[in-house]
Formats: C-alpha cells, sequence, structure tokens
C-alpha cells in the first residue's frame, strides 16, 4: 500500500499546463477509479494500462487504486497519461524505485502489449516544461516518435522509449545500459530542404502577376487574383512558398507549436512556412478552429505562413466573414460556454476568383454569358470590409499565344527569393517586423512619401474614394515596393505602382 507521485502536462490551447499525476494504492475491494474532470480517452486508460502492465510482466495490485490528476478543474484529454497512470501503479505497489520520479516529466500512450504509442502536442508540453522550471530542468520521458518535434525547444532534455519496459528499466536499472540516452536533436540549426515546391521558372508570361507575388512576399501583404480560368491564380500561389522569406527561430518554434498541437507535425518540413488550402466547402469552424476541446483551424495552422483561399467567392459568406478580425488581430480566442481558448493566427491571406460566375467577363476572346445582375451577386459574395482588408488586387489576365506557346524562360524561385530576402531583411532591421504589420504610429514614422508622392497619393484618395485603412495599406505597399528597389524614401514611382494594386474588385473585369 502506497502513494506515488509524478509530473504531467495538458492541453489548453498553445500552453500545456502542468498535471500532477497522484497514484494512491489502499487496503479494499479490487477497484480503479481515474478522478480530476478526466475525459473518455482517459478513463480508457484503465484498461489499456491493466492490460499493458500483464503483458509487459508486472503484477496488478490488488485493493482500492484511485488516481488523481491534478487540478481537478482542469480538463485532461487523450491517452497521455497512460505512461505516467502505470508507472505511478507500479511506484505504489513497491515494484518501481520512487527515488527518481520527481526529476521528470512523462507523456505517451500505452498499447495493450506495453508499447509506447505517440502522442499529439508533445513540443507544446517541452516548451512549457522549459519555460516553467527555470531553475530546475526536469527530463522528459516520451515515445520515440516524438522525440524529434519535442527537441526543438532548444536545451530541451528530451528522453525517448519503445515501451514500458524500457521506462521501469531506465529507473530500475544499475548500469548505463539500461539508462534512457538523451536524444540529441540534428536539424535545430538548419532548415529542411524545400520539398515538392514548384518553381516560378515554369510559370510563362504574366510578368506584372509575377511582379505582384513577389511584393507580396516580400512584405507579407494579403493578396487578391482575378481572373478567367486558367490564367495562372492558382500556378502563381502555388510557388509562393518557394520564394518566402526564411523563418526566425521563434516564428519556426510557434508555426511547429500549432502543428504539434494538431498533430500534423512533420520533421521535413521544419523551418518551411506552413501553406494551407483549405477547400471552399470548409465551415467556418473548420477555419477558425473550435470543438469540444478547441483545435487549431485552418488560419491558425497558416502561422506564420500562407492560407490560400481559391474560388474566393464560392465560400460561404459567413465563413469568409471570420476572417475580418484575424487578419488584423493575428489571432483567434474560441470562447465555449466552459471556456476560452487562444490561438495564434498571424497568416498571410492570398485569395483567387474569377470575376463572374461563367469566369469571362473581360475576356478579349471569349463572351461572358453572365448577366449583369449574376455578377453583381457573384462579387458581392465578398463583402467590402473584408476586400477593404486584402492588400493587393491583382488582375491576372489570360497569357496571350506567343507565351502560352513558348518555351518558359521566367526567373526561377531562387533568383526572387533572394531579392526578397534582402527586402524582408531590412525590414527586420528597421523595424522588427514586415510592413504590413505596421502600426499607424509607425506608417507616420517609417513611410513618409517624397513630396511628388505624397501629391500622387492625395489625388488618389480623393478620387478612389479611399478608406483610411485602404490608403495606410498602400503605404506599406509602397513601403515595401522602395525596399525591393533598396531606396530609403518613397518615392512616385513606388507610390504609382503601390496604388495600381489597390483597384475596385470590379476594374478588372470591365467590358
Amino acid at each position: 500500500m502506497g502513494l506515488a507521485v509524478l509530473r504531467s502536462r495538458a492541453l489548453a490551447g498553445m500552453e500545456a499546463p502542468e498535471v500532477t499525476v497522484e497514484v494512491h494504492l489502499a487496503n479494499g475491494l479490487p477497484t480503479f477509479t481515474i478522478v480530476g474532470l478526466a475525459d473518455t480517452e482517459v478513463r480508457e486508460s484503465r484498461d489499456r494500462v491493466r492490460a499493458a502492465l500483464a503483458n509487459a510482466g508486472f503484477a496488478f495490485p490488488p485493493g482500492h487504486l484511485t488516481v488523481n490528476l491534478a487540478p481537478a478543474d482542469l480538463p485532461k484529454e487523450s491517452g497521455r497519461f497512460d505512461l505516467p497512470i502505470a508507472l505511478g501503479i507500479l511506484a505504489a505497489s513497491g515494484q518501481l524505485p520512487a527515488a527518481e520520479l520527481d526529476d521528470y516529466e512523462f507523456a505517451g500512450e500505452l498499447s495493450l502489449s506495453g508499447e509506447l504509442r505517440p502522442v499529439r502536442a508533445t513540443l507544446a508540453m517541452s516548451v512549457a516544461l522549459q519555460r516553467g522550471h527555470a531553475t530546475r530542468r526536469r527530463g522528459f520521458i516520451l515515445p520515440r516518435m516524438n522525440a524529434a518535434e519535442a527537441a526543438l525547444m532548444p536545451d530541451a532534455r528530451i528522453f525517448p522509449a519503445d515501451s514500458l519496459l524500457q521506462v521501469v528499466a531506465h529507473f530500475s536499472g544499475k548500469t548505463p545500459e539500461t539508462r534512457l540516452p538523451r536524444f540529441i536533436p540534428e536539424y535545430t540549426t538548419a532548415a529542411a530542404e524545400s520539398i515538392g515546391i514548384p518553381d516560378f521558372a515554369d510559370v510563362r508570361g504574366q510578368v506584372h502577376a509575377r511582379r505582384a507575388v513577389e511584393i507580396a512576399a516580400a512584405g507579407a501583404h494579403s493578396l487578391l487574383m482575378v481572373g478567367p480560368p486558367g490564367a495562372g491564380k492558382s500556378m502563381l500561389a502555388a510557388r509562393l512558398p518557394g520564394i518566402l522569406p526564411p523563418m526566425s527561430d521563434d516564428e519556426a518554434l510557434q508555426s511547429a507549436a500549432v502543428q504539434s498541437i494538431a498533430g500534423h507535425f512533420s520533421e521535413q518540413r521544419w523551418r518551411q512556412r506552413p501553406f494551407r488550402a483549405p477547400h471552399h466547402t470548409a465551415s467556418a469552424v473548420a477555419l477558425v478552429g473550435g470543438g469540444g476541446v478547441p483545435r487549431p483551424g485552418e488560419i491558425s495552422l497558416a502561422h506564420h505562413g500562407v492560407l490560400f483561399l481559391d474560388e474566393l467567392p464560392e465560400f460561404d459568406r459567413k465563413v469568409l466573414e471570420v476572417l475580418r478580425e484575424p487578419l488584423e488581430s493575428g489571432h483567434i480566442t474560441i470562447s465555449r460556454a466552459a471556456r476560452q481558448t487562444d490561438f495564434p493566427c498571424r497568416f498571410q491571406l492570398i485569395a483567387a476568383m474569377n470575376p463572374c460566375p461563367c469566369g469571362y467577363l473581360g475576356h478579349p476572346k471569349r463572351a461572358c454569358r453572365c448577366t449583369p445582375d449574376a455578377v453583381a451577386r457573384y462579387q458581392a459574395r465578398i463583402s467590402g470590409p473584408l476586400l477593404d482588408r486584402i492588400d493587393m488586387q491583382l488582375a491576372v489576365l489570360a497569357t496571350d499565344t506567343d507565351a502560352l506557346a513558348g518555351t518558359a524562360n521566367g526567373e526561377p524561385s531562387t533568383l526572387i527569393a533572394g531579392r526578397v530576402a534582402r527586402a524582408h531583411a531590412l525590414q527586420l532591421n528597421r523595424q522588427g517586423k514586415p510592413n504590413a504589420l505596421l502600426s499607424v504610429g509607425e506608417i507616420d514614422r517609417l513611410c513618409c512619401p517624397d513630396p511628388a508622392a505624397g501629391t500622387l497619393l492625395r489625388a488618389a484618395i480623393e478620387r478612389l474614394d479611399w478608406s483610411a485603412r485602404a490608403y495606410h495599406r498602400v503605404l506599406k505597399l509602397a513601403r515595401t515596393i522602395a525596399d525591393l528597389a533598396g531606396t530609403a524614401c518613397i518615392g512616385s514611382v513606388h507610390a504609382a505602382e503601390a496604388i495600381q494594386y489597390r483597384r475596385a474588385l470590379s476594374a478588372p473585369v470591365d467590358r
């Protein structure tokens, strides 16, 4: 009869609060009770743990067994508590020495044979463990398949294991051969090679559109491409990840943590900006996140990367409207009756659409079959407030015959990426963030046009009836264009190019 205390982690949005796993074995009728606001997955661990202990050769102790997951008011979910519960039972029954248990935290799901299965969000747990114990660094014992993910946190003490027997041998053995070796990552200091990202050299023609995509990449600006079917909108968007600036250490860690929470982490994608392209049938919950136990949605999975919405008007209008606040704030709060959960969502919105239902409004060679009312209804699916939040609105015209029939001779992505990286580095040195994230005060200080550019912008405000938001977005866009040119001051050439990217949605599709 006895008591054992171990440490693990729960999950609450991006946070992984510490959970104390208390296992008490007392005299009485054989029972096995788990308390502490455990959901179905955690309660089912009773059967998994019982079978795993038996198949690993351990005796399941008779008596009244109580497992308490503290704090009691914090919801607990998933099978990550299987390993600490099993070790606690062994320690409480005297089958495992308890001397070193407080020096580690544990997470892992058990199979019925006692093998350890991977769990999600181990990076979030590793981050919380390191940041929560500045004076005492606990080790983290977890399934081997999660080791590379958890070790992304610098200085984390990760000890991977394949089975319950290996973990028990770590605490019971007296020789170095029985101890779990610390995991040493091999890829935390360098980015993985780009995998499956097509090259801009494949794009034929579309010089204007290629230039716009380069500007969007350099300043993290949102972009809407409007054009007929087959003009190359999706092709351009698919090549955007290949020219995006490199991720900083913090950006890479934050992005990987979100992927980890959703169970989508991949070692091959480390330090690659995410590219998410949900289908237009996606719901609002799929886009922003949610559920009984809130999970991140597509906008959070695109954190520090790109969210590509193809066929934008085909999305439900209510779904599109949920993007308005995250585009401005960079985070989303999911509220439920019992809890609130915050997820980051600093994403770059890239969207594409046809000008009308048939797609050929304004096409030089094909006639549009849509009525004016049908065109108006189609374009009205995108609200004015959402459109006002998109930095760039670009007309992507059909590729001419000569360019289409000729050979691909565009710039490769590596050359474009070099210019983008230099402009991005200039922005980080100047203000510590991309131009798209500048506040109003920073715009006034850093985006001052010269007299000729100022006159041009004032004329554009009066003629195009811009909102204050639209004017500020044009200034940030002009700042990015000047950065690509290596110019300290915003000139009239930079302002003029920025103005043409703020055309109204109907402008590219005039008959």
